[in-house]
């Protein structure tokens, strides 16, 4: 069984690599699968080896070594694994021996297994090979071989992590994604903020734009492969687009008013955002190809940070047209509105979950900020996280962890004031901060890359 796919190269002016794939023959189970149950929180993370895959050469040992230290990462981040000590192991494996001796690795508490293999083709290219194994049940659970150009090792190496938290919890990898953030520098009243992208693990951190003008709220396209955006460029905040492959920037159309709070539409042809004119804030669908706009609100409030639904059918937006700042949802015509929120406090920046079970928020309340979830229908709202500054959430593509910024209070002296990125799973468990190289604001989570 044989699949092929592409892989595109991380970052700006890398160019795009195939990537083939094989499924290596995995054994027919013959007991209860090992299992993670996600759903509630995880309090204890299973027990996984990595030992190091195996090269004939020293620079494929060396190539092994860094993409298991880059797949450990990634699998104890997501707080669901705990990687064992390498100095406990007491076997050497790699991808070719037909079995582990799985009593070693159950010595040392594993009940999981990862063995793997580096090998470089006659044509430049690498071949990297990587099985699962259940140690309890003693039993291959996946097996995958890929091929591809030795400077996309790290891209394997979060694709491997993406098939054992698949292959473990059923759900959805996230860690071949990447994060594109406003990255903040400079005093408070010369904030110098910039468009920059990142691995979703912080790796291959580079800007965008240059810093000459402000931007904010950058958001993927469907495809990953742009971004929309708003800029002070022209001097009127203006709605932009900026393809990753090309570095090519540009205005979506010079229209009246101010537009701004873009997001891409689930088939990619389309941006909703926000219009500014005459003092009142109306939604607007344009579509990319024609440069047409469609007003789909039309009233005398402020209606802003639209996003659609998964299937494109619904929008949920934030107004005060009922007096306080709350959330809506309408039909993706326009018609239908209705309120979702009725807790107390002020509700913003809402974006609906790719499952589409859920929609994230930020709400204000008691002078605290928070970062919360709930149905489409309002139901079931949670407050994940509080602090004194928290905002912007966006979902992984799995749709089981957010990332969001946090902002510290400045002192007397001006002090303080740092914003980082963070992620926290659905459940609230597993809080963590995302590694940038500075001040960071206003996350948006790419889907899958392949």
């Amino acid at each position: 069984m044989k699949k092929q796919g592409r892989i595109a190269g991380i970052g700006h002016g890398i160019a795009s690599a195939a990537l083939f794939i094989v499924v290596l023959l995995a054994a027919v189970p013959a007991r209860a699968e090992l299992r993670i149950d996600i759903t509630n929180g995880v309090s204890q993370p299973m027990p996984i080896a990595l030992p190091p895959f195996a090269g004939g050469s020293p620079q494929e040992s060396q190539t092994g070594a860094a993409i298991v230290h880059v797949t450990s990462d990634d699998l104890q981040s997501s707080g669901l694994f705990q990687p064992i000590d390498p100095r406990s192991f007491i076997q050497n494996v790699s991808a070719n021996d037909a079995q582990p001796n799985f009593g070693e690795w159950r010595q040392i508490n594993a009940q999981a297994l990862v063995t793997g293999a580096v090998r470089a083709l006659g044509d430049g290219r690498l071949r990297v090979e990587f099985r699962l194994w259940d140690v309890l049940a003693q039993q291959q659970l996946a097996g995958f071989a890929y091929t591809t150009t030795p400077q996309n090792w790290r891209r394997i190496a979060h694709i491997i992590a993406d098939e054992i938290y698949k292959r473990i919890t059923g759900e959805d990898g996230y860690f071949d994604t990447r994060i594109v953030y406003i990255a903040e520098s400079g005093p408070a009243a010369h904030r110098i903020k910039r468009l920059a992208i990142m691995d979703q693990d912080g790796a291959n951190n580079h800007f965008l734009t240059d810093g000459r003008s402000l931007v904010l709220t950058p958001r993927f396209s469907p495809s990953a492969q742009e971004i929309t955006y708003l800029s002070y460029a022209s001097g009127t905040p203006r709605v932009y687009l900026y393809n990753i492959d090309t570095g090519q920037q540009e205005s979506i159309g010079d229209f009246p008013g101010m537009t701004f709070a873009p997001r891409f539409a689930p088939d990619g042809n389309r941006l909703i955002l926000s219009r500014s004119e005459n003092g009142n804030s109306n939604l607007f669908v344009l579509d990319l190809r024609t440069r047409r706009m469609t007003r789909l609100t039309d009233d005398e409030a402020i209606d802003t940070s639209p996003c659609y639904s998964p299937d494109g059918s619904k929008i949920v937006f934030n107004s005060d047209r009922g007096g306080s700042q709350q959330l809506y949802v309408m039909d993706a015509g326009g018609g239908n509105v209705h309120r979702i929120s009725f807790g107390s406090g002020r509700y913003g920046t809402p974006v609906w979950s790719p499952r589409g079970d859920l929609i994230a928020f930020t709400k204000i309340d008691g002078g605290q900020f928070y970062i919360g979830v709930m149905h489409p229908d309002g139901s079931g709202e949670r407050l994940l996280t509080k602090d004194w500054l928290v905002e912007g959430p966006t979902w992984a593509p799995n749709g089981r962890v957010l990332a969001y910024f946090r902002q510290t209070p400045t002192d007397s002296y001006g002090r303080g004031g740092s914003s980082r990125l963070f992620s926290i799973d659905l459940t609230g468990y597993n809080q963590r901060e995302l590694k940038t190289s500075g001040d960071a604001s206003d996350p948006a989570w790419s889907p899958l890359l392949r």
